[in-house]
This record gives structure tokens, sequence and C-alpha cells, in this order.
């Protein structure tokens, strides 16, 4: 049989559909984890299989969704066992089906927790806990290994990464956005691109949480983006409940006409929740015929954080501010060697403010521990800001440490000529993926003119291809050198940057500032040889964003080059409240000034304020500038009521309008709780006390408590009491409970579909005990209408729906 990557350059495959719904017609008890029935009834999941097989299916998926040592160990079960068995019932349907083109896909899904710094999942926890499945998977003989309905990129890397140390199989990846396309934690399908080809995946998909139209946008944007080929496995539209079971309305006649329009940017279909053997028949039947996609290559390089892509595509060049940087600056280098990460943070918010795209992270020290120190300064960075970054140290350790940890695909500056940067550097890009500033030195220095530098930069690009590394992913730094030092130095690095751009097909960075070394009024010569980069096709600029000189340059420069729309950016930059208000032309040196917030965007108070380190997520500062208020004298119900809920509020509509998202959201939720808690030590004995208001409580059968566990901390942090029950709770449960302690809100989460029934389950009991709580529900597979069909009072699809619900029902 051929390879998978083999067969997929020859024809359109189809994976199968939605094993979860399936299983629950196939009598799937309530609360019992699927894995462990599908071991324990092999013929059921086999009949399944054999199915869609019979559809005209050939890849099938194992059914081992929950897989991990956490979920099936308290069956009495090892991950091995599981995996084994599930791969060794997809092979006997294969049998029983007489296919002998078919492959195994081995299917990996979220732990169900949210990572840290967000959530309290430890970045190599989550990597550990994907390292026995995919060990399984491979000795059982798995074809691919596919990771699916991932709602996190940190989660996905974490998954990916373990796939890549641990296996051989082709990697599979596939997300689940949502209506807004979005991911739960507010990445775009452009930064799920650049970290998944970064990574080296195989294949991109989306997978679950939407039916075909609804999926379609977000899939042509994977589709502008990719350089891979992609997958596509929608529902059958969204669930409802229907005499206590959760069904679906598209139609397979109607799932094969929707595929229909996406599946020319497809190379792998198949479905999702909801999709029977029927519903991939008609796709099938309606798609064989089409062509294969033709796969084409984006030169595009994307740099992604968490949330959010840069594009450097050769022609509009971005800004990479370059503050966080020690050399020459006292207050940072004494910020650094004291642990103080909010001077590091509001350096960083001062830069985005300005207009950065990228930031620089340089936390080089003598007798700094580098790789622990840009590891955390990375962490906290990312904890509170979209931002990309670009990772700067000349300590190969230090750069896998921070590569390895940082969620999403970097900048990565630099590797240069010699043989040592070279041989540390490139296999690290190659493994994590980054973009890849290279220095135009080597052994014998830097050359005096641009042959020798362009020489230089022709060896790297050359190591970097035979190494895989795209020729795209570079950028050839020429080396500002001072006018001061050479008169020809300005001239040498403007033409190195023209000819690598021209000879080599690469893109460009340049470190300007460097140039005025030595020199009086050095903003003039920095703003002037910053224009000539900018005409000679610098792509990355490294500057200070705070500088109005700079700032006006490169304004000027994207409106008078037609990369500024209607001039735009160039007015909102110079208009009232804008980086460069108040100067008279871009050239004249401007006081830095922060840039306000997008028009839908709140405000975050003043710097230095509590209001302003709970929108920013400063913890630290939120509770000693709490604690400085309270010892002041201030009321502490005025502090709370007056600085800490305003901030929220304003975060919260942040998050509502789509300009924050939701990291952001919980690292100001942590502030505010943080903030609180220091004020609790000065309110009156009691007054902080009280029974639970909110129950919160993952519904039977499902350990995911990612949505669960947000909602708490978003409550708490609006001072609500809650009484978190934990997952996999029985309904029986949640009514004593309720009871008990006489609980006004009940709030169910879940998020797989073959638990969806226990929360209605769950409802019925409430509602038939009497009790007069009412009930708000959400989760992946939960949607207004299903909600409204099992009795729930409301459907939130979001956290803050939550907080506003519980408002609504218990005042404040």
């Amino acid at each position: 049989m051929k390879p998978l990557l083999t067969a997929m350059r020859e024809g359109r495959l189809y994976l199968d559909g939605g094993m979860g719904s399936m299983l629950q017609e196939a009598g799937l008890p309530e609360g019992r984890l699927p894995d462990v029935w599908g071991v324990e009834n092999p013929q059921a999941v086999q009949a399944i299989h054999r199915a869609y097989l019979e559809a005209g299916c050939r890849l099938i998926t194992t059914n081992t969704f929950g897989t991990t040592a956490p979920k099936v160990e308290p069956y009495g079960y090892t991950v091995g066992e599981i995996m084994a068995a599930a791969v060794a019932n997809v092979r006997a349907a294969m049998t029983q089906a007489g296919v002998q083109d078919g492959y195994v896909c081995a299917d990996i899904g979220p732990t169900g927790k949210l990572l840290r710094p967000y959530g309290d999942l430890d970045f190599e926890e989550a990597v550990a806990r994907f390292v026995a499945p995919i060990r399984a998977a491979e000795e059982a003989g798995a074809d691919c290994i596919l990771i699916e309905t991932m709602s996190d990129l940190y989660e996905m890397k974490a998954a990916v990464v373990a796939a890549k140390e641990n296996c051989s199989l082709p990697i599979l990846a596939s997300l689940i956005f949502d209506g807004s396309g979005k991911l739960l934690t507010g990445g775009s399908p452009q930064a799920a691109v650049a970290l998944l080809e970064g990574l080296g995946v195989d294949v991109i998909g989306l997978n679950c949480g939407l039916g075909p139209q609804e999926m379609a946008p977000v899939f042509r944007q994977l589709w502008e983006a990719a350089s891979v080929p992609l997958l596509l496995q929608p529902n059958a539209g969204l669930p409802r409940s229907e005499g206590g079971k959760t069904v679906y309305d598209v139609t397979p006649a109607d799932y094969a006409a929707q595929m229909a329009e996406l599946a020319p940017m497809a190379t792998l279909l198949g479905g999702c929740c909801g999709t029977t053997p029927a519903h991939l028949a008609a796709l099938i039947q309606a798609t064989k015929d089409l062509p294969l996609p033709e796969v084409t290559w984006k030169d595009t390089l994307l740099i992604s954080s968490y949330c959010q892509a840069v594009a450097l595509d050769g022609h509009d060049p971005v800004i990479i501010g370059e503050r966080i940087n020690p050399t020459g600056k006292k207050k940072l280098q004494a910020a650094l060697r004291a642990g103080d990460m909010d001077y590091v943070l509001n350096e960083a918010f001062q830069q985005e403010e300005a207009g950065a795209h990228i930031l620089d992270v340089n936390v080089g020290l003598p007798g700094l521990d580098e790789p622990a120190v840009l590891t955390q300064t990375v962490e906290a960075l990312q904890a509170v800001t979209g931002l990309p970054l670009q990772l700067d140290t000349s300590n190969p350790e230090a750069m896998e440490a921070a590569l390895r940890r940082y969620n999403g695909k970097p900048l990565i500056n630099s590797v240069n000529g010699k043989e040592e940067s070279l041989a540390a550097i490139l296999p690290l890009v190659k493994k994590y993926g980054g973009g890849l500033v290279c220095l135009t030195l080597d052994d014998d220095g830097i050359p005096a003119d641009a042959e020798g530098r362009l020489a230089i930069a022709e060896k790297i690009v050359r190591r970097a291809e035979a190494m895989g590394i795209p020729r795209r992913e570079l950028l050839i730094d020429g080396l500002t050198m001072p006018v001061s030092a050479g008169g020809e130095n300005a001239k040498v690095t403007l033409e190195t940057l023209r000819r690598a751009k021209a000879e080599l097909g690469v893109k460009t960075a340049l470190g300007v500032s460097n140039v005025s070394f030595g020199l009086p009024k050095r903003e003039v010569l920095n703003q002037n040889f910053f224009t000539m980069a900018l005409q000679a096709g610098l792509d990355g600029a490294i500057i200070n964003p705070k500088s109005g000189a700079m700032l006006g340059a490169y304004h000027a420069y994207r409106a008078l080059m037609g990369l500024d729309e209607q001039c735009g950016a160039y007015m909102a930059a110079f208009q009232e409240g804008g980086p460069l208000a108040g100067t008279t032309a871009p050239a004249a040196p401007a006081a830095p000034a922060p840039a306000p917030q997008p028009a839908a965007a709140p405000a975050v108070g003043e710097e230095g304020t509590l209001q302003h380190s709970v929108c920013k997520g400063l913890k630290e500062a939120a509770a000693a500038q709490a604690k400085a208020l309270a010892e002041g004298g201030r009321d502490i119900l005025d502090i709370i009521n007056g600085e800490l809920v305003p901030a929220l509020d304003q975060v919260g509509k942040g998050f509502e309008q789509g300009t924050l998202f939701l990291p952001q959201l919980l690292m100001s939720a942590e502030a505010a709780k943080g903030a609180f808690q220091v004020l609790q030590g000065y309110l009156p004995a009691g007054e902080s006390q009280g029974e639970p208001q909110i129950l919160l409580a993952t519904v039977q059968g499902d350990i995911h408590d990612i949505g669960k566990n947000i909602v708490k901390v978003l409550l708490e942090s609006y001072r609500f009491r809650v009484l978190d029950l934990g997952k996999d709770v029985p309904p029986e449960t949640i009514v004593a409970a309720a009871r008990e302690r006489q609980i006004p809100l009940v709030g169910l989460s879940a998020l797989m579909t073959t638990t969806a029934p226990a929360m209605a389950e769950t409802i019925r009991q409430l509602r038939a005990a009497g009790l007069e709580c009412k009930v708000v529900v959400g989760g992946a597979v939960i949607t207004g209408d299903y909600a409204a069909s099992i009795g729930a009072d409301r459907y939130a699809p979001d956290a803050m729906a939550t907080v506003h619900y519980a408002q609504e029902v218990l005042g404040g």
C-alpha cells in the first residue's frame, strides 16, 4: 500500500464522520468514556468503522479522542491498551469490509485543560500527556497522527512537539474555530498556519463546532495562507435536542452540496459530529470527480503570537520595537536583575501603543541565567500582549528554551555565517519554526564591502535550504555600521540590502539606529537612513517606535508608496490623540506618546493606577496599588466599585467587541482577584464571606473543564461566590449540592457530543426536584437552540455572557 502522503498527492482522500454521535446511536451509556467503551464493545465500534468504509472512506479514525492517562487510568486501563485495541478495531473493520487501501488515523484529542499562564497545566506537562498515546499509536501500527478539535494553539503546539519527538508518522493537525473566526484563546487562521507550518505538520485542517456553511469563511482563510494540504471535517449543522436525543439538521444531500463548494480547496474531506455513513457516501459521490487541489507555495513570511500573525510579504515593511534590550538602558538592566517584570511589560505596552508590530526581546546581561530569564520574560510578555516577539540572544541554550515555550512562531535573532552559529541555530529553526534574521558576518568578521556580505548571506541561505528551511523564512541583515567610523558604511549596508532582495530573493532586516553612533543629533541621521533603507527594500525595521521622527518616516514612506490606503494610518498617527499629534511634519522629533486604543477598545486608565494594572493584567502591580490605596485611607468598597469593577467592565467590553482576547481577559481577572484578596484584609470581619451563589460543574462523562474554569475565574473576579463541583459530575450530585446550599444559579458545561445528553438529564433532575435555581449552560457543542430545547434558562456563548447573566440573576 502507498504511504499516506504519497496517496494524498495522487487523489482526494476521505476521512470518516462523527464517531461520538455514532457511538451514542450504538448504545454508549451516558457518562461512559467512549474510548473505554470501545475496548469493552469492539463489535459495536468495528461496525461503525465498517459502515464508513463501505461508504467509501479510507482514513478511519481510532476511537481514542480521550485517550490520555488521567482519563483512562481511573477505568483500570493503560493508554497503551486503549490505543492498541482501538487500532486493532480499525484493522478488523478493514478486513471485514475487504478494504486493502485504508489508513488508520490515531485520534489525539485535547487534554481538556488550559495551559499556563491562563490555566493550570504546564506546557511540558501537556507535552508529556500526549507522548504516551502517540508512542502507543505508532507501536500499534497506525498510519498517521490526527491531532483534532484543538481550540488553543499552545496546546496544539504541545501535541505537535510530542508527536515530532516521539514518532515518525505524518501529522494531521485540526482546529475548532467559533463563528467569529477565532479559536477559544483568540487565535486567527493566519496565526494557526504560521505556527503549524513552522512546526512542520503535514496537513492543517478544521473540524467540529460548525457546519459547512458556517465553517466556510475560516476555511477560505486557511486556503489563502497555507502552503500545505488542507483537511475539512464540519458537523452536520448545529445540534438540537429532540426527545432527549441530540440531533443534527443538515441532511446527507445538503451536507454533500455544501461541502462540494469547499472541496476544491481540500485534499482530505470528512465529517464530525452528526455526520453518518450516509453523509459521507453523499459527500464522496458529490466530490469524487473534482480535481485535487493544487497546493500553492506562499512566499509571505508569517510571524505569530497566540492570537495574531504579522505578514512580511516583501513589500510592506513592519516595525520591530527595540526597547526591550538592556544595552545602554540602566533602568531596564536594574529591572531584569531584580526580576521586575512589570517594568518590562510597561515598556512593551508603550511600544505596542506607539505602533510596533513585533517586539524584540533581549535580556543578555553578565551574571544573569539567560535561558531562565529569557523564557520567563517571553512568558510574561505573552501573558499580556498579543504582539509576536523577536527572540534576541547569542546563547543557543537560551534560544532553545525560549523557542520551546514560545506560544506561536517568533522571529529568531540571529544566525551568522560562522560554522558554530549555523550548527547551533539552524536545527532549532527547523524543529520549532521561526523567521530567521541572518547576520552577514563570519569567522573573518564583517566584510567591508557588499560583495563580501552578500557571499555570507548566500552561504546561510544554502545551508538553511539544505536543512529544509524555506528561503521565505530568512531575513538578511546587511549590518548597520556607524558612519562616524567610515564614510562608506551606510552605502555598503544599503547596497547589501538591495542586492539581497534582488539576487537572493530574500527578505531583509536592519537595526537602524547604529548608523548614528558617536554623532550629535542622532535622530536626524537615523530618520534619513531609515527612509533610505525603506526605499532599498527593508522589510523588518528594528527601531524605537516611540521616536516621533522614526515613526513619522515610516508612515510617510507607506503613504508615498501607496501602501497606506487613502493615507488612513498617516492621518491617524498625526490626528489628535495619535502618537505623532502636535508635530508639524513627520521629520519633526516628537515626545513619545502612546497611541489611542482602536475605536472599539476600552480605555485603560493612566499608567501606574490600579485600573490600568487590572486592564493590562499586571497582578503584582495591582496588588501593590490596592494595598497603597487601602493604607492611604480610601474606602475599601469605593476602591472595589470605583477601580476594580470598572476596569473589569472595560476589559470585558473589549473582549465582547473583539479588540481583546480570552488570555488578556483572564489575566485582567487574575489581577483583579489579586487586588481584591489584598483588600479583603481591610474589610470588616464577615463582610466578604457568605454562602455560595453559583454552582459550576462539567457534566457527567466529560472531563474537559476549560470552559468551566474560565467562567469561575471571571465570576470570582466580579466577587461572586462560586461552588465548583469539578468535572464528570453526576446529575444527582449537582441536584444534592444545589438543594443543600440553596444555590440560586447553576452553570453547566460540556465539550463533547457524547456528554450533551448528560446536560439535559441534569436539568431534568433539577426541575424534577422542584428547585427554583436558574440554569445557564455553555460549551463547544452547545447552541442557543439546543440550550432552549433542554430547558436551560440561558445559553452563554462565552464566559462574559455568564458574568452578565449572573449580574442579572443575582445583582452586582
